[in-house]
């Protein structure tokens, strides 16, 4: 199989391609490196999966029509110059805060970005003569301040409390689109907090894990009340590379991928802490706008069509992320 995965040196989509790439699949990574994060963290993902001989990687923007086309063309898959058979649409800016500071930046590269690469799939055709598959990247943000748990896919959608979770269900909307008008299969993954080794330095669990380890406060928006459904990146991987897989059913679908469990924020820094064998130190400062009370996902659905079964705990999850970012700091 020929898959296109775009955010190829992320966080997640590194994961992804390496559990591609394990399996057989020849990959065709497209990434721009931007500026979110220290672009060196990506260059060193891209590295390990350049060695691969089945790995390819574009660099550049999906809102590049050269990029897009590069992105797009054939490779040789056993011995057949074949196009990409399945569109993995991770590439996206992320985070709820910065999404309120530059609301336009993230309509464009999330919004226009996805309209990009739907519109380049439905120009495209497989062996079998259809257009690629496509999975996108969308977030549990599209639950917004749902108090209804767990959340369950067919639950009411309509209110986005930021920018970026605006921008996830805009981009599930457009794949219902295109599935509705071009026949292009398609499934939308609302991920749950996703954490593990090669987490982005700015998401949470990597900021407090850095804080602790230098024995700096962690800042603690509100009481500490605030819960998530902390999913491993394994477990994430499982349910994406079984979306891949995904050629029978409702021509769009929409699944949670979380952990199924729930974790308060002082009880998240408590274990975290442990893990790192450090104490914290917590700064208290006020509620974020833009985040929500609770994230809870029904994974009831992904269980049944997709065989998705989240077996990672957070405390051994925490220690293997801790044992990661240890061994990287002593680098």
């Amino acid at each position: 199989m020929h898959v296109l995965l775009t955010g190829a040196a992320g966080f997640i989509g590194s994961h992804v391609s390496e559990a591609l790439l394990a399996r057989g699949d020849v990959v065709t990574g497209v990434d721009e490196f931007n500026a979110f994060y220290d672009p060196r963290v990506k260059e060193e993902h891209a590295a390990l999966l350049q060695a691969h001989p089945r790995f390819a990687l574009v660099r550049g923007s999906i809102l590049d029509p050269a990029v897009r086309a590069r992105a797009f063309a054939p490779r040789v898959v056993n011995d057949v110059s074949r196009r990409p058979d399945v569109v993995v649409h991770l590439a996206a800016w992320a985070g709820v805060r910065p999404s309120i500071e530059q609301p336009a930046l993230y309509q464009r590269e999330n919004v226009e970005g996805t309209v990009a690469m739907l519109d380049a799939a439905r120009a495209t055709r497989t062996v079998a003569g259809a257009p690629p598959r496509f999975v996108f990247a969308s977030s549990s943000s599209v639950y917004g301040g749902n108090t209804k748990v767990p959340f369950h896919e067919d639950d009411p959608v309509d209110h986005p409390v930021s920018p970026y979770a605006a921008t996830k269900r805009a981009g599930e909307l457009l794949l219902y689109t295109y599935s509705h008008l071009y026949g292009i299969f398609s499934t939308s993954l609302r991920f749950f907090t996703v954490y593990g080794p090669r987490q982005r330095p700015e998401m949470a669990i990597h900021k407090f894990a850095q804080l602790i380890s230098d024995g700096k406060p962690v800042p603690r928006y509100g009481d500490g009340s605030t819960a998530r459904d902390y999913t491993f990146i394994e477990d994430i991987v499982s349910g994406v590379v079984a979306s891949v897989d995904r050629c029978t059913g409702p021509a769009f679908r929409i699944y949670n991928l979380g952990n199924s469990r729930t974790v308060r924020l002082d009880e998240l820094i408590d274990q975290l802490a442990a893990a790192l064998g450090v104490p914290a130190q917590i700064q208290v400062l006020p509620d974020q706008p833009g985040d929500v009370p609770l994230t809870f996902a029904d994974v009831s659905r992904a269980r049944a069509e997709l065989g998705y079964a989240p077996a990672t705990p957070l405390a051994p999850g925490l220690a293997r992320f801790a044992a990661w970012l240890l061994a990287r700091r002593q680098r």
